[in-house]
């Protein structure tokens, strides 16, 4: 049995719109009359932090209070009887019973260090323990679970104990992303959503007391068909008047309408009052969310507010105008109002707008060429039927796809060649010979030149050392690594950087663009692994090995797509986050050099196991000007 240990972290979720809509959509299996159901969902900041390692039998217990705790055997009757109870074991219980019934497993040790989540509010603390037991077996086991499949595996497991979940409350699953859930019947989707101006939330406990089971008992009597005027009314409510609000308030969102997302926010909550509390009146008059949601205090501290989750006195939930409303209106909920209150702040999608180009090499492997042409300027006949200098064709893709600051690392001597190459004007002479097609180029090449700054690589200790010389650049800002000697082909009309950019914009993570490889070639690359959720064309990486072998790769480093096994390595691209260079520095402050040099590597996957990387698959090919079969093949392609 192995002594892998593995860190967990799963927040609490807060359904910002959308409530109910995730079981009421499901009903479409039986009346597809019923609208599709849509929620916009977010983890926060509080949630549930443990370890797990491998057992014979399945335990949890929280690490600084040994009453609670518990014990069984991994087994189906054993499992069962502890997921019947009404009680908090049950959730982790229902988990564990699935996955067995699943899976040929055993057991787990999971430690619960600390717990920030609020119990029984509506934020889906009993969620979070299904999902993190899910992902503990998935990580543990290698059970090559995506974050669906580790969605669906906990409310599988919820659908076990005596809770009445809806499918919305997994998507703490997610983390502290905010994503549009869309509910089809048994058809689940999960979409990224773009942030255009920081969000300010304040959500409290109103310390009181309503029943969720017989909210959604209630409820769930006005489906699958309506037999009279109120089941009519909540259908129309959680289904086309639900869907209106959630695609108005996905617009404001995107484009950073604050204002009218809170006037959405007050606009959910009326028709909710009006549509759906008459079902269950006794739970959903909640005086007392509607007494705070009349504040003036905090109705002028705010653009608008509304319930959570199942509703009633449960949870209420503010978007304050600013930072600092929202430092105020935290304030007073605890102080004045003994309210137990958070914040949550989802910041605007940051567009990268800066790059690095490390191009200090000397170019050896293309000798005897680069003795007197830096590796850089080799010429290639690109698309358009320019002679051009490959590094030309890279900087081309960068402007297109948006990038404002460029920076090559180079070699001090070699600044002449660029200054000549990109701001030195034509003569007179030249230039009347050029047709206007040329001389058009000509000023492009001037108008990118002015993007370009430069970093002297003195010493060449590395990839590793050379991104870390651009960290003033970079500037704590997320910024785009290009390697020098590799060009791309797109395969459809945005080309390779603009897709790897705008998938960054929905995750925000560390990333790097792969490629697919054959199994037989895996030992010549860097391979990386994980699980592709539904159509997408990136996954989150679980793996990173350098060089395995064809063997070690077949039963480890697979990704599934299509339910094909795909082996995929560095594409050369990546999407550096502030914590690359706060690594980098360090491992240089203590010389922590691998054969010599400052690996980039190893600090990319010491951060994919503290915070997470993503791989994404660019719709393209790269192509490299490295070595000299590489180039011809590259001379080949570029010219078709």
């Amino acid at each position: 049995m192995t002594d892998k240990k593995i860190d967990l972290f799963v927040p609490g979720r807060l359904c910002l719109l959308g409530e109910h809509s995730d079981w009421a959509g499901r009903y479409r299996m039986v009346n597809n009359r019923i609208e599709k159901g849509y929620a916009i969902v977010t983890g926060i900041e509080q949630g549930i932090y443990a370890t797990a390692k491998m057992a014979e039998n399945f335990i949890v217990r929280f690490k600084n209070d040994s009453k609670k705790s518990f014990k069984c055997k991994m087994e189906i009757n054993e499992l069962k009887k502890i997921a019947e109870k009404d009680d908090f074991w049950c959730y982790a219980a229902g988990v564990a019973l699935y996955v067995k019934e699943q899976y040929n497993v055993n057991g787990l040790d999971i430690t619960i260090n600390n717990s920030t989540l609020p119990m029984k509010k509506g934020l889906s603390s009993s969620a979070a323990i299904c999902v993190l037991v899910a992902r503990a077996f998935n990580k543990i086991y290698n059970l090559h679970l995506n974050t669906i499949g580790e969605m669906n595996t906990a409310y599988n497991g919820e659908v076990l104990t005596p809770s009445r979940c809806g499918r919305l409350d997994q998507v703490c699953a997610f983390g502290k992303v905010p994503v549009l859930m869309s509910f089809d019947g048994d058809k689940l989707d999960v979409q990224n959503i773009k942030i255009g101006k920081d969000l300010h939330y304040v959500f409290a406990d109103l310390n009181a007391k309503k029943d969720t089971i017989k909210i959604l008992g209630d409820l769930n009597k006005c489906f699958p068909f309506a037999q009279n005027q109120i089941d009519r009314n909540v259908q129309k409510c959680l289904g086309e008047l639900n869907k209106k609000i959630i695609f108005s308030s996905l617009e404001c969102i995107e484009k950073g309408d604050v204002e009218g997302l809170g006037k959405l926010m007050i606009k959910a909550q009326e028709q909710f009052d009006k549509y759906v509390s008459p079902a269950c009146p006794k739970e959903l008059t909640s005086p007392i969310l509607h007494r705070v949601l009349k504040d003036e205090k905090l109705k002028t501290l705010s653009y608008g507010g509304k319930g959570v989750g199942s509703q009633g006195d449960g949870i209420v939930q503010f978007l304050a105008k600013d930072k600092e409303s929202q430092k105020l209106m935290k304030e007073y909920m605890e102080q004045e109002l003994n309210f137990n209150a958070y914040t949550l702040t989802l910041n605007k999608t940051k567009p990268v707008t800066k790059a690095i180009i490390p191009v200090a090499g000397n170019g050896t492997r293309m000798y005897p060429i680069t003795k007197l042409i830096k590796k850089s300027f080799l010429p290639i006949i690109d698309s358009d039927g320019f002679i051009k200098p490959a590094i030309m064709s890279i900087l081309e893709e960068l402007d297109t796809a948006g990038i404002e600051e460029i920076c090559l690392v180079i070699d001090k001597d070699d600044q002449k060649y660029y200054d000549n190459f990109f701001n030195q004007k034509l003569s007179n002479g030249y230039a009347n010979k050029l047709s206007s097609e040329m001389f058009d180029y000509d000023r492009k090449i001037r108008r990118i030149g002015k993007k370009i700054s430069y970093i002297y690589q003195d010493e060449k200790l590395g990839l590793g050392h050379a991104v870390s010389l651009c960290s003033e650049f970079a500037s704590d800002d997320p910024v785009l690594l290009v390697l020098g000697d590799q060009l791309y082909m797109t395969s459809n009309d945005k080309n390779c950087t603009q897709q790897l950019l705008e998938n960054f914009a929905k995750t925000e993570k560390l990333t790097v663009s792969v490629c697919e490889v054959d199994l037989k070639d895996v030992s010549k690359y860097g391979i990386l692994s994980g699980t592709i959720d539904g159509n997408n064309n990136y996954f989150v990486v679980d793996k990173m090995y350098e060089k395995p072998s064809d063997a070690y790769a077949k039963e480890y480093l697979y990704t599934i797509k299509n339910n094909e096994k795909k082996y995929y390595s560095v594409f050369g691209e990546y999407i550096l986050t502030p914590e690359v260079f706060k690594e980098l520095k360090t491992n240089i402050d203590n010389g922590n050099t691998e054969y010599g040099e400052y690996q980039l590597t190893t600090v990319l996957d010491s951060i994919r196991e503290k915070q997470g990387m993503i791989a994404f698959i660019p719709d393209g090919e790269m192509l490299d000007v490295g070595n000299v079969d590489s180039y011809k093949k590259t001379l080949i392609k570029k010219m078709k």
